[in-house]
């Protein structure tokens, strides 16, 4: 622990170099998921946060796991390089509690849980929202720990660009991405493809793995009278190479799509409908063997929005047709699921207080009916200084491979969590902000592995508390915000620490723009955690990014990954990158 106190201090002192002249999302910025509707992100009473798609540039990350691991409370356990499994532990909880929307479809496959954030290329992302919560009550099962939303990118006023690149391991990436926008609609494309030779990811192996990726976003909009009418498709395909417990070479096709039209027209002066229909695949076939799962998932999502004085009012159905499919060593499964449910929600604000209310009736053919909600207050105790606190209900039903995969056990009942959440918010100045968050989550029969019987099981309870506390700038020039956390999970039965989460962590994240230049440094610092036999020590990982402007159409973008060279691990026995540079040429048209 002392070496990781060290490490952080290091990496402050050389962040510090850039503080004499340090911005995350305006504060004005609109936000959707945290309500489901439209809202100001300093209306909010849940913690939400915005990465937005300048912060996504700078950053150079190579997918979506890349993007976060900076983000407070997300942890990341990933089982080595680029396009291995990945896992995202949200303030303690399972890595499956965690939904991923892509553009508002849910993305989470109905066979392993969680989404496949290794396979999403930052290219086609406009802006990342996180809710940091339960959120059952307006997304249904596995919206326990919260809800990460990727927004795709959009036409804006226009705009064509490429890039090419390559680095470290083997590493070449291009791309391409247009967008035009008329008095009609608009349209827009992006095309991204990623390969690298890999770097050997296991420590017991010398063996190197690669991964290549080749992922394509389009979408246009159409308005037809007052109403407007949008389709997207996104979809993400390649190959995977791993070893197996046996440290044998093998790999893996992948297939990840999601498709909607969304239909959202005005309904009088204060109402509004939005209708959206959706299709998502989540597809992996082995190629060494006969073996695949595969997910596959069809969903209608109807919301009709009214203010009514004081009141944003807003109710909905929700349903969907889901089917698994899976084959491993000679056996599988293969069944279907219909879930159906009804919601409604209230804003309220009035003066100086905040409410929120939300409920939903889910109706799950599998297991039956379940009633999640969301309670939530603020109180703005004056200009600068708002408190909040908010009660939660939420719950996932066990997944297609819970119970009938390896290991699956097909009596498993749904997990269920109750969540209490306290907040305040200081703004010490116009730049300057605190804040402090607690959060106890407790969930009732947590899904876990035995290794006594091998198969899953209901644990009695998992108890989740935490404390966050952070500090943000705003500057012209100048932006940061500065994040520490502890917190514990933990099996109430037996009090042993639930596997892969740090006690403690910090992040750091820096800007600054010189001119047309911008240099931005990344600071993570985790504590020890456990896993499987084994206890993972705690590290340190530094990342140095940098976009200089070459010309008024050229611009070059790099990134130092690991400035310091650590050796550490997310995940048992699997190593993660050593230091490794990157360097992308991109050419805009304007």
């Amino acid at each position: 622990m002392q070496e990781l106190v060290m490490n952080a201090l290091q990496g402050t002192f050389l962040a510090a170099l850039l503080l004499p002249t340090i911005s995350l999302a305006n504060n004005d910025d609109i936000v959707v998921t945290g309500t489901r509707s439209e809202r100001a992100i300093e209306d909010l009473i849940v913690p939400v946060s915005v990465i937005n798609r300048q912060q996504i540039e700078l950053s150079a990350a190579s997918d979506l796991a890349e993007l976060l691991r900076f983000e407070a409370g997300l942890d990341i356990g990933r089982n080595g390089g680029p396009g291995q499994p990945t896992s995202v532990f949200l303030r303690g909880t399972e890595s499956n509690h965690t939904l991923l929307l892509i553009d508002g479809v849910r993305a989470n496959p109905g066979t392993i849980g969680g989404g496949a954030f290794q396979n999403i290329s930052p290219e086609v992302i406009q802006r990342v929202e996180i809710v940091k919560g339960g959120r059952s009550s307006l997304y249904g099962t596995d919206a326990i720990g919260g809800v990460i939303n990727v927004i795709t990118r959009s036409a804006g006023d226009g705009y064509a660009e490429a890039g090419a690149g390559g680095g470290s391991f083997g590493t070449r990436t291009a791309y391409t991405s247009f967008a035009a926008s008329g008095q009609k609609g608009e349209f827009g494309a992006t095309i991204d493809w990623q390969d690298t030779d890999g770097y050997a990811i296991r420590t017991d192996s010398p063996v190197e793995r690669g991964y290549d990726n080749l992922s394509a976003n389009l979408y246009g909009s159409r308005r037809i009278g007052n109403a407007t009418l949008t389709a997207r498709h996104w979809r993400a395909t390649g190959n995977s190479e791993y070893l197996d417990y046996f440290l044998t070479p093998l790999d893996q096709d992948y297939r990840n799509e999601t498709s909607s039209l969304e239909l959202a027209n005005p309904l009088g002066e204060n109402s509004s409908s939005k209708l959206l229909v959706s299709y998502m695949v989540d597809d992996i076939a082995q190629n060494q063997s006969p073996d695949f799962v595969i997910s596959k998932r069809l969903g209608v999502d109807w919301q009709v929005s009214t203010v009514v004085a004081n009141h944003n009012l807003a109710a909905g159905v929700y349903a969907t047709n889901e089917s698994a499919e899976s084959l491993s060593f000679g056996s599988g499964f293969d069944m279907d699921t219909e879930t159906r449910a009804v919601f409604m929600h209230d804003s309220i604000e009035a003066g100086r207080h905040r409410v929120f209310l939300a409920g939903r009736y889910t109706d799950h053919d599998t297991f039956g009916n379940e009633f999640t909600w969301n309670a939530e207050y603020a109180l703005d105790v004056n200009e600068r200084l708002t408190l909040s606190a908010g009660l939660g209900h939420a719950f996932r039903a066990p997944d297609a491979t819970d119970r009938f995969g390896f290991g699956g056990n097909a009596d498993l009942q749904p997990e269920v969590a109750d969540e209490v959440q306290l907040g305040a918010r200081f703004a010490v100045s116009e730049r300057h902000t605190l804040h402090f968050d607690l959060y106890q989550n407790d969930i009732e029969d947590l899904i876990e592995f035995d290794f006594t019987s091998f198969t899953l099981q209901n644990i009695n309870k998992a108890e989740l508390r935490g404390a966050q506390l952070g500090w943000a700038y705003t500057g012209e020039q100048f932006d940061a915000r500065v994040d520490v956390i502890s917190q514990t999970a933990e099996n109430a039965a037996d009090g042993s620490r639930l596997l892969r989460r740090p006690e403690r962590s910090m992040t750091i994240n820096l800007r600054r723009r010189i001119g047309e230049h911008a240099i931005g440094l990344s600071l993570l610092a985790s504590g020890d955690r456990e896993d499987i036999a084994s206890t993972l020590p705690g590290y340190m990982l530094l990342n140095l990014t940098g976009q200089f402007t070459i010309s008024r159409n050229w611009q070059t973008n790099l990134k130092i990954e690991n400035l310091f060279d650590k050796q550490y691990q997310t995940a048992a026995p699997y190593r993660m990158s050593e230091r490794g540079a990157f360097l992308e040429l991109k050419y805009r048209w304007k």
